[in-house]
């Protein structure tokens, strides 16, 4: 779909059925979130807040999944996107990407950081040749980091400086535990590499369950502070959102957090920067 501002855009949410049976992360043990969520559970969400697009993220670590999503992407009027999975350490992964890319509906990739054992992952020189090919099919890299990875994602930056990177969740800082640093300055040392954003998105996850805004005012201070409101990229983090108070209250506690930022200012980190970041990468 074509995007223009100021169209507000829900820059990172799931979809998942579970029968495909590729969700090793999603168990019973998830609560409200173990259960089939499609484009018809989030249309309504979509329509009470006025947002008239969204990104749509890998949350299983293959291209099966990619697929399906890419599938329903076709078949979803509000998807814009779809940041798909790849193994970027495969011998094969730039054939993959060059394949995948070219469904226009493909804007980014995210290998799932977080769950890689090996916390040098990102360093092997094994992933090269498939960043080399995200940057030749315009593609963005959605960074799914911990607060440990952060150090080993400066140093990645510093080797694929044409590649554009989204961090997620704004990597997840320690809130419930209310411990900010080294978080503060490594996010600060991200945010100083040109082509780097973040998304605004995923906070209410990492708070205590019972958070207030008070709560989250800290982390999102330091991101608007070191990526300012043209980097930061506002989602939802749908459905995992709804173990952490639900949609509603986490864009209820982003209007209040973003209110004091002017209305274009405001535009920008609620669609504009995403529709610059992902949709306005592909033909």
């Amino acid at each position: 779909m074509a995007i223009s501002d100021p169209v507000q855009i829900d820059a990172h949410q799931h979809f998942w059925r579970i029968d495909r049976g590729d969700y090793g992360w999603l168990t019973p043990e998830a609560g409200p979130i173990f259960r089939d969520f499609l484009p018809a559970d989030l249309e309504p969400i979509l329509a009470r807040h006025g947002i008239g697009a969204t990104v749509l993220v890998q949350a299983a670590p293959t291209v099966a999944e990619t697929e399906f999503l890419l599938s329903l992407a076709a078949a979803t009027p509000f998807v814009a996107g779809v940041v798909g999975w790849v193994d970027l350490a495969a011998d094969g992964a730039p054939d993959e990407i060059a394949r995948l890319a070219a469904n226009p509906l493909l804007v980014g990739l995210r290998p799932m950081v977080q769950d890689i054992e090996d916390d040098e992952w990102l360093l092997s020189p094994r992933l090269a040749p498939a960043i080399e090919a995200m940057v030749r099919q315009g593609l963005v890299f959605d960074a799914l980091v911990l607060p440990r990875h952060l150090p080993r994602l400066l140093v990645f930056l510093e080797r694929y400086p044409r590649l554009s990177v989204v961090l997620d969740h704004g990597a997840k800082p320690f809130l419930r535990e209310r411990r900010l640093d080294p978080w503060r300055a490594d996010v600060a040392a991200i945010a100083a590499r040109p082509g780097t954003s973040c998304k605004l998105s995923g906070l209410v996850t990492e708070a205590a369950r019972d958070w207030t805004i008070d709560d989250l005012r800290p982390a999102f201070a330091h991101l608007l502070a070191v990526f300012g409101p043209a980097r930061l990229l506002w989602g939802s983090d749908w459905p995992v959102v709804e173990r952490a108070g639900g949609y509603d209250a986490w864009h209820a506690a982003t209007q209040e957090l973003l209110a004091p930022l002017t209305e274009p200012e405001r535009l920008a980190v609620l669609g504009g920067n995403a529709a610059r970041a992902y949709l306005g990468r592909r033909g």
